[in-house]
This record gives C-alpha cells, structure tokens and sequence, in this order.
C-alpha cells in the first residue's frame, strides 16, 4: 500500500514538474500564486517522507543497498535542474528540462532495476 502512494505522488511530482516548466514558458505571472509556490514543496515532502518510509518498512539501510544512494544523489541534480528549467528563459531552460526528465528516467529505472549502473 504504501508503495502505491509513494507512486502516487510521485506521478504528481512529475506532471506538476512539467507543468510549472510550460507556465514559466506561456504565462509566468501565474507562477506567483501562493499555492503554485507552496504546492511542489508539499509534494516534494511527500514523496520523500514515503520514500524514506518505504527504505525502512523493507529494511534497506545496509551497504548493500547503494541503489537508494544514487536515487538521492540524482534527486539532489533533478532539484537543481528543475530551479533552473522553472527560473531561467530560453534554450538554458528546455535543457534543464530535458536534464530533469533524463535524472526522473534514471531514478526510475534504478527503482525497477535496483541496479546503479543498469546501463552496462
């Protein structure tokens, strides 16, 4: 169960990531509702919070675990390529999107896999 809910939320990190990245391209003015500020940051804590749940409930704290690891380090680059994709205009922004997308593949292919190097 408590799978399902982290996907959940992470499904709606995702569409509200690109979502966010085409209201900073057609209309950025909306970018300063409250809620449009406040929301990704709930979000974000929700997927964290039950990501960090689902580490513990399956007891995945070990050495041997280093698929959680590099998860965390590819969301630390989503998070920055995400300011970035939201904040700065023009191509610097579509590449950080393109970046941000390419670090949510990994982080759920590593899911699947539990492979770091499933590419080899």
């Amino acid at each position: 169960m408590l799978k399902h809910i982290h996907l959940l939320f992470v499904v709606v990190l995702v569409v509200s990531f690109i979502g966010r990245v085409v209201l900073a391209e057609l209309k950025p003015a909306l970018l300063e509702q409250k809620w449009l500020k406040i929301g990704p940051h709930v979000i974000a804590s929700l997927v964290l919070l039950t990501g960090f749940a689902l580490v513990f409930q399956g007891g995945w704290l070990s050495a041997e675990f280093a698929w959680i690891v590099a998860k965390l380090l590819m969301l630390i680059v989503y998070i920055g390529l995400g300011i970035v994709a939201i904040r700065q205009p023009g191509r610097s922004r579509w590449l950080a999107f393109g970046g941000a997308l390419i670090c949510l593949y990994y982080i759920s292919k590593v899911a699947v896999t539990k492979q770091v190097f499933f590419f080899f």
